[in-house]
């Protein structure tokens, strides 16, 4: 799927800078010119030089460029059009993609686990997952992909990847679809992504949680390193909905996002699994069954009468991971406090934070932006949880 153009100009609202933004032409095409660069790589991220004129969005955590018709970090962009070619995918190449907050932790864990069984039994007290955080052992591609570029060293950049398991290799994205490199959604490639989305009202107020616990300890941090963070902050609920509802949160629009997995899916089954978070958390186990056939781990009859699936399922719970000292102290590698990462895990907990109206409208927007597809998401309304 080709990146299409973002618009020329949105309507400018409060927070928000808005310039011009250049043809599709000029950004895809400027980075396969470059010397040492592998377009098949990199033809989905704008040229670095075309990144300061997309428009911009500067509240609610970090700073966004509309590219592509979606609201990306500008740290990522700039990051990801800056870097070398190190990073080469390989056929048995696992990518977890979704949005921040719609399960990412959750199905990190799950795979890290699945696929980790024969080396790191779920029963064992000494587990990966039992004194590190899932987003530690799982990494995010671009995030590697931007700190290979920081090596400044090709050969110290590739042991960012060499370090990893051999085959398969496990990583994350919230790339969207048509954003990530080539090399992974070409025709031919063999490399596996598993999708998960969640609710978008649930999405909603799991990231406006999370957003009030990293705005706090920033603000309580003395000598910020002007990392990006939005100094106003958004400072009510109803803001942070209206932002959302626009589609300017991180990544956004969150529908449209889901709903380029959700495509890919339908043409290439065999390489992309789409997983509904609301589903996961109904049947955990038939999930888990799905996920390790996908990732080419099926689970044995052995397997089953050893108990390993449901060892499995609870060694990755909320509330077992939720226990961890290692997730109520400390931080991420992502500079996060590992403790935001987990609260509630509920579906349906948007009924005590958006008035029915809110809903609704909401609703419209996203049943609007994916008539006629044949995806939904799944119905929080109807779980009866949170």
């Amino acid at each position: 799927m080709s990146t299409a153009a973002p618009p020329a100009a949105v309507p400018a609202a409060a927070g928000e800078e808005v310039a011009t933004a250049p043809a599709s032409s000029e950004a895809t095409a400027a980075p396969s010119t470059r010397k040492h660069r592998n377009p098949s790589l990199y033809a989905n991220v704008p040229a670095a030089e075309i990144i300061d004129s997309l428009p911009l969005e500067t509240r609610l955590m970090v700073r966004r460029r509309q590219y592509g018709g979606f609201w990306q970090a500008e740290f990522l962009l700039k990051g990801m059009a800056a870097a070398g070619t190190c990073f080469e995918p390989e056929a048995s190449d696992i990518f977890l993609a979704s949005l921040p907050k719609s399960g990412t932790t959750w199905l990190k864990a799950l795979a890290f686990a699945t696929l980790n069984r024969a080396t790191h039994s779920p029963s064992d007290g000494q587990h990966p997952l039992n004194h590190r955080n899932s987003h530690d052992c799982v990494g995010f591609l671009e995030f590697m992909i931007i700190q290979q570029q920081q090596q400044h060293d090709d050969a110290s950049a590739r042991g960012l990847y060499e370090a990893l398991p051999s085959s398969p290799r496990l990583f994350a994205t919230h790339l969207p679809y048509s954003q990530l490199p080539h090399a992974i959604t070409e025709e031919g490639s063999r490399c596996r992504i598993v999708y998960v989305c969640r609710d978008p009202k649930d999405v909603l107020i799991s990231y406006w949680n999370f957003y009030k616990k990293v705005a706090a300890t920033a603000a309580a941090t003395a000598g910020g390193d002007g990392d990006g963070q939005d100094s106003a902050g958004v400072t009510k609920f109803e803001e942070a909905f209206e932002l959302f509802c626009e589609g300017r949160f991180p990544g956004g629009p969150h529908w449209l996002h889901a709903l380029e997995y959700w495509h890919a899916s339908q043409r290439r089954p065999d390489q992309v699994l789409f997983l509904r978070y609301e589903d996961m958390l109904g049947d955990p186990v038939g999930n888990l069954k799905k996920l390790a056939a996908f990732m080419g781990c099926t689970f044995s009859e052995e397997d089953g009468e050893d108990g390993v699936v449901d060892q499995i399922v609870e060694l990755c719970s909320l509330e077992n991971l939720k226990s961890k000292d290692v997730n109520k102290n400390g931080s991420t590698r992502l500079g996060i406090k590992s403790e935001s990462f987990f609260r509630k895990g509920q579906v349906g907990d948007w009924k005590n934070y958006m008035t029915m109206d809110m809903a609704a409208r909401l609703d419209k927007i996203v049943e609007e932006a994916t008539r006629g597809s044949g995806f939904t998401f799944g119905n929080s309304s109807l779980l009866g949880r949170g």
